[in-house]
């Protein structure tokens, strides 16, 4: 398996637009993507019981729909909490992209992503979807400005792919994301589409799906907020000629590796471009009995605003982690903890059996300095692993979000 330097356009098939329709002030606003021959889809979705018009049409075309060929993104209006007209306008948007495309509205996948509460310049988006099908292309560059367009605070365009083999046939999984606020555990992603051309039955694509994205979008945490808006879709094109999967065997599991990869990438990515972030924190909990324990553990660590104005201040205020796992629900024993901080600078152990250990402040605001530093918490209960990823907490996420919608 290699990564490679592509997006959604790196599998066969499939063509991308990044457009500025209007909808903002300045910044591109509208993205389609779109596979060229009929593909399976599957997603997952906020948890959030306030669903964005967008996530609930989602929904609908994930269960009911035999295919799905396009997926069109607007940014700058979440059209979350827009009643009827919200629902209404979201049709329209969908159905503007299959006239154009003459493919079924049921076959077109909508996001959303920007302020709640606003209805959607809909007569701006009717258009838009004109300009974006006359503007589909294959290649990198098309999916560079399908990733740019989907941007709101974010502040550079998230994309990953991988290449590999099932057989002698060559598969390919790209992707795109946004994310940089209102992100917390327990969702899918914020926006995310992955394209693949790998063939797989709709009921193991969708399973796949689920599954990776509890190892992977669902363990990041930026503020401690589940958007109303979150959205993960795929498409698999079936084009890279592989005999389709219908069971879980051998190629199943590479696809699911490969997945993996991708969507870690795309998560860590987020993490990293956190709202303010300066730097991107990775928590991993070892030892412990069981998956869901060590999951458990390491987001209750990366959600906690003490360990993340900690480590903005480069304070290694251990403390404050083992505090955040006492409250995390897992029954663990806090005198067999060993805490440990690791950079390119080096590693550090600040805890051993749940006491301080003669470390240097030094070393240890040293380590705390680079731009990637991980926490790992052993609680030796078990051989069980997990990691989440998350950012530290500034003084500019407060101000990018006092003045959001200015």
């Amino acid at each position: 398996m290699m990564m490679i330097n592509s997006g959604v356009t790196a599998a066969k098939g499939f063509q991308a637009a990044g457009i500025y329709a209007g909808i903002k002030k300045k910044r591109k606003d509208m993205a389609l993507v779109y596979s060229q021959v009929p593909a399976k889809g599957a997603g997952t979705f906020t948890t959030n019981m306030v669903k964005a018009a967008p996530v609930k049409w989602d929904i609908q075309v994930t269960k009911e729909s035999p295919f799905v060929q396009a997926v069109v993104l607007n940014s700058g209006i979440a059209n979350a909490c827009t009643g009827m007209e919200g629902d209404i306008n979201n049709e329209r948007m969908a159905k503007a992209v299959a006239k154009a495309l003459n493919i079924p509205t049921e076959a077109v996948y909508t996001a959303s992503t920007g302020i709640i509460g606003k209805q959607l310049p809909i007569t701006t988006i009717e258009e838009g979807v004109l300009t974006l099908v006359k503007s589909l292309k294959d290649g990198n560059e098309a999916g560079k400005l399908a990733a740019e367009a989907i941007m709101t605070t974010d502040t550079y365009a998230k994309e990953a792919a991988i290449r590999f083999m099932i057989g002698d046939k060559k598969i390919t999984i790209g992707g795109m994301a946004k994310g940089s606020g209102m992100i917390h555990p327990n969702m899918a992603t914020m926006l995310g589409v992955l394209t693949t051309d790998l063939a797989i039955s709709k009921e193991l694509l969708q399973e796949a799906l689920s599954e990776n994205v509890k190892h992977t979008f669902n363990m990041v945490s930026v503020d401690r907020d589940t958007s109303t808006n979150d959205s993960l879709l795929i498409l698999a094109n079936g084009l890279a000629g592989n005999e389709e999967i219908t069971e879980k065997n051998e190629d199943y599991e590479t696809f699911c590796k490969a997945l993996n990869m991708v969507t870690t990438d795309l998560a860590k990515q987020m993490a990293a471009d956190g709202e303010g972030a300066t730097k991107l924190l990775e928590v991993k909990v070892i030892g412990a009995k069981t998956w869901e324990d060590a999951a458990n553990l390491s987001k209750s660590i990366i959600s906690s605003n003490l360990v993340k104005t900690a480590v903005f201040g480069n304070d290694a205020n251990w403390g404050r982690i083992l505090c955040a796992m006492g409250y995390s629900g897992v029954v663990f024993d806090p005198d067999q903890v060993d805490l440990y901080i690791e950079s390119e600078i080096g590693n550090l152990k600040l805890v051993e059996d749940g006491m301080a250990t003669d470390y240097s402040e030094e070393v240890a605001t040293k380590i705390l300095s680079s731009n990637q530093v991980t926490a790992i918490a052993d609680i030796k209960a078990g051989t069980a692993t997990a990691t989440a990823w998350g950012c530290d907490l500034t003084y500019d996420y407060v101000k990018i979000n006092a003045d959001y919608r200015s």
